[in-house]
């Protein structure tokens, strides 16, 4: 697979060129804008973008009081800080009013992975799923990254889209179409679904391609929504192989592997999750090492595989 831009990055260029032909949209941020790219928005359409400083909490509120004067605001910082941070504002001025506020959160995960703990996010999607009227997007790579701002844009209502810090090879192609809430098949396969979601889809598929070799037939499915789900559909690709294992850049509990769990509780598919067992981060020296620390690695994944079919 070809190496493609960070989402953030591909983030902030979709969000300017529509920003241009759309007035309405405005961009704030809480004292990270080269990081979250509204950087872009900053420099070409200054009017538009508003410095909020840290201080997500009145950057959120405020968003939602532009949102009902008419703007689409996109509020801006890293994941872990505006759905940790700003969650009261989140859930009394944007969800339960259902204000139209589109929530950024960046470098989520471990892709910050030199800050640590205070600053990976692992916890937001069982936070932005919990709530509702809350659309929570997670997207794969950059071309899924751009149709998910468009569909942003479009949508009237609250929406949380999870980014990654680096670089991300690209999964889809151009001809690629969004659509809420529909799993997307990646490879087809007979034995066992493999259901992931943003950095993980990638490594997932490259697992997918080593078990063929051994034997077993995976079938790899990218979750870009994480809610609202289409539960059919998953429950139909799950009894496709009677066998799911779920892979997340994020704590087990709450995450994607929770959500596919909701799915399929009335059906007798047995699940393995992959993810981060319920620890906190840490700092380290690159990406691949905290992978390695946390289990989120092909040789996992395809344990993972391993045992799931032997309690088919």
């Amino acid at each position: 697979m070809k190496l493609g831009k960070a989402p953030r990055i591909a983030y902030g260029e979709e969000l300017l060129e529509l920003a241009k032909s759309n007035r309405d949209i405005v961009a704030l941020d809480a004292d990270l804008s080269k990081s979250t790219m509204t950087c872009l928005i900053e420099e070409h359409l200054p009017e538009r973008f508003f410095e909020m400083s840290i201080a997500e909490q009145n950057m959120v509120a405020t968003a939602a009081g532009m949102a009902l004067k008419g703007k689409i605001p996109f509020v801006n910082s890293f994941a872990v800080f505006l759905t940790g941070r700003a969650f009261d504002q989140i859930r009394q001025s944007v969800a339960y009013p259902a204000t139209n506020v589109k929530i950024c959160g960046s470098s989520s995960g471990f892709s910050d992975f030199g800050d640590g703990a205070t600053h990976q996010s692992i916890e937001d999607l069982t936070l932005m799923r919990a709530l509702p009227n809350m659309i929570v997007l997670s997207p794969v790579d950059e071309i899924e990254t751009r149709a998910m701002v468009r569909f942003m844009v479009d949508y009237e209502g609250p929406v949380y889209l999870r980014l990654d810090r680096n670089d991300v090879p690209i999964v889809l192609d151009e001809t690629y179409q969004f659509e809420l809430g529909k799993p997307t098949p990646l490879v087809e396969g007979s034995d066992v679904t493999i259901f992931a979601t943003g950095f993980m889809v990638s490594l997932t598929m490259n697992v997918a391609t080593q078990l063929h070799t051994e034997g077993i037939s995976v079938q790899v499915v990218n979750i870009g929504t994480l809610k609202p789900m289409d539960d059919a559909a998953i429950i139909q690709l799950a009894k496709k192989t009677n066998a799911v294992v779920t892979v997340e850049e994020h704590n087990i509990r709450g995450g994607l592997g929770s959500a596919i769990a909701e799915a399929l509780m009335k059906t007798k598919v047995p699940i393995v999750p992959v993810g981060v067992e319920d620890r906190f981060g840490q700092s380290a020296h690159s990406y691949p090492e905290l992978l390695e620390e946390y289990g989120l690695t092909e040789e996992t994944i395809s344990r993972a595989v391993k045992e799931v079919l032997t309690l088919k």
